[in-house]
């Protein structure tokens, strides 16, 4: 088993914490959204972040790190987690009565966030082999629903 450093448990902390966030919402922004399909889309990405920080957190557990009880809030002030997580938490207020463009920035502007941390994440040289795996294809999984997100946002302007 590799060696699990400070900045490993903090990794897998920060994400854990991005994708609760994130999960959440995408589900106020799937709930604000006019369209049925977008609703539909929002929703499955509220799910996939869920399950992101399930796994994330599983994955932590077998290295004997357990984010439930190590999230600090002054872990997640010193970097981009806690932008990811103001803007999530923030994103009810930002999408009500805005139409779907509006609620797809919000979206947008979240997950460019999310990729950020993901990207300081795999940065680390100290990382496990399995971490990086796991953190790399949820981060290519983000950068395909940004991408998406960003041609729907152009489609419905």
């Amino acid at each position: 088993m590799a060696t699990i450093t400070g900045e490993t448990a903090r990794a897998y902390n920060d994400l854990v914490e991005i994708n609760k966030t994130a999960a959440k919402g995408y589900q106020e922004a799937a709930e604000e959204a006019s369209s049925g399909e977008l609703k539909s889309q929002l929703s499955k990405m509220s799910q996939q972040r869920a399950q992101f920080a399930s796994e994330l957190s599983q994955h932590a557990q077998q290295y004997g790190i357990n984010p439930e009880e190590t999230n600090t809030i002054e872990g997640l002030a010193a970097d981009a987690a806690a932008a990811v997580h103001r803007g999530w938490i923030n994103i009810k207020s930002a999408i009500t009565g805005q139409d779907d463009a509006a609620i797809l920035g919000e979206c947008e502007t979240g997950d460019a966030t999310a990729l950020s941390a993901y990207e300081t994440a795999l940065k680390s040289n100290e990382l496990p082999a399995e971490a990086r795996t796991v953190i790399q294809k949820q981060h290519g999984e983000i950068l395909s629903a940004k991408n998406w997100i960003t041609q729907q946002k152009s489609a419905v302007r």
